[in-house]
């Protein structure tokens, strides 16, 4: 049922719409709508505004999105960062809990509206890339069986605003159907119709998997397209990048610079794209509604480009927890976006710890 939000909320939803639908922004857009929800989440996420006044930072002191206090991305494990009441939300999204599998991290939604805003407007761009309706294979269950899953969602959405027929879910209770996926791949090669396939990495190796096993591949037809995420998350074995999409490329004959990776995570509302794989390692960037720093991790310093840090992004679809967050991966800078490096090691997880560890004090 559609939360009626209270009239404050119900007024940064409606702009953060029509940011949304933008085309763009100019840096003075995205720091007075930044500087709005800034204000707004002070106000009514208790938790954030404790970490903030720690930080020693008020409304007033944010001109731009670079003075937002980014919260540690654990925190999400260890309080309620939510501006409405969790049980007035219309959704909450569960991390896997493959860190710390006792405990998961929640983002509370009090409504989805934003959320698939943010979704449809950026894979339409970053992933259809102006082609029409595909049939889309999707390598994961649906958000029947999975409601409290963010990629659960975005790939249900996904399926439902840009595939037809001769697509869907072939993940069920029993695991990946192989003979659903290979009888679809086999109808749109003989059709001479591109599909594309969605799904966490690790289905793909399993999948691939299946298929060295019986010898079988497949030459799908042009204008087909891939699209992993996630990593593999200890449910499959693990690969190289390189030896990943030579594997998919050889199995159903698509070529790595349309094998897209998407990197996102349950504790944003947005999700950020590669142009393709045909370089390794890729350069991913967000909508216009999302900014990313590199930070040093010991002291928070933004980095020059080049310089390896934590990443650090925020992104004003994620209005009712906090816009801007200190994730535990590694990357850094470069022309048109991010690298991304891997998860946080040493004095980089130091640094993660050292941010987490002032939440919890200002939250005891």
């Amino acid at each position: 049922m559609k939360t009626v939000l209270p009239p404050q909320m119900q007024q940064l939803v409606e702009r953060l719409l029509s940011f949304l639908a933008q085309d763009g922004c100019t840096d003075d857009e995205f720091d007075a709508l930044a500087a709005a929800l800034f204000a707004f989440q002070y106000e009514q996420d208790a938790a954030y505004r404790r970490f903030c006044q720690r930080r020693g930072t008020t409304p007033r002191r944010v001109a731009s999105w670079r003075d937002i206090p980014p919260v540690p991305i654990s925190a999400f494990k260890d309080a309620t960062l939510s501006c409405l009441p969790p049980a007035e939300c219309e959704r909450v999204f569960t991390t896997s809990g493959t860190t710390r599998a006792d405990v998961r991290g929640r983002n509370h939604h009090p409504t989805l509206e934003v959320w698939d805003r943010s979704m449809r407007r950026n894979f339409a761009r970053r992933f259809m890339q102006g082609s029409g309706p595909l049939a889309m294979l999707i390598l994961f269950p649906d958000e029947q069986q999975l409601p409290d899953s963010s990629l659960a969602r975005y790939l249900s959405q996904a399926a439902r605003h840009f595939g037809v027929e001769g697509g869907g879910h072939c993940v069920g209770p029993g695991g990946l159907d192989v003979a659903r996926v290979c009888a679809a791949l086999g109808h749109a090669v003989v059709a001479g119709q591109p599909v594309a396939m969605l799904g966490a990495s690790y289905s793909f190796v399993h999948l691939l998997d299946a298929l060295a096993a019986t010898g079988r591949r497949f030459a799908l037809p042009e204008g087909s397209r891939i699209l992993d995420t996630g990593g593999y998350k200890g449910q499959s074995r693990t690969l190289e990048l390189q030896a990943f999409y030579d594997g998919l490329e050889r199995a159903f004959g698509v070529p790595a610079a349309r094998c897209i990776n998407m990197y996102g995570m349950t504790e944003l509302s947005s999700q950020f794209y590669d142009n393709g794989n045909a370089t390794l390692p890729a350069v991913k960037s967000g909508p216009h509604w999302v900014r990313t720093r590199v930070l040093e991790p010991l002291t928070g310093r933004e980095l020059a480009r080049g310089e390896r840090g934590l990443l650090a992004h925020c992104d004003l679809a994620n209005f009712n927890s906090a816009t801007t967050i200190l994730t535990e991966d590694v990357g850094v800078a470069v022309d048109g976006g991010f690298l991304l490096l891997g998860r946080a090691e040493g004095a980089e997880a130091k640094g993660c710890s050292l941010a987490m560890q002032e939440f919890l004090e200002a939250n005891p």
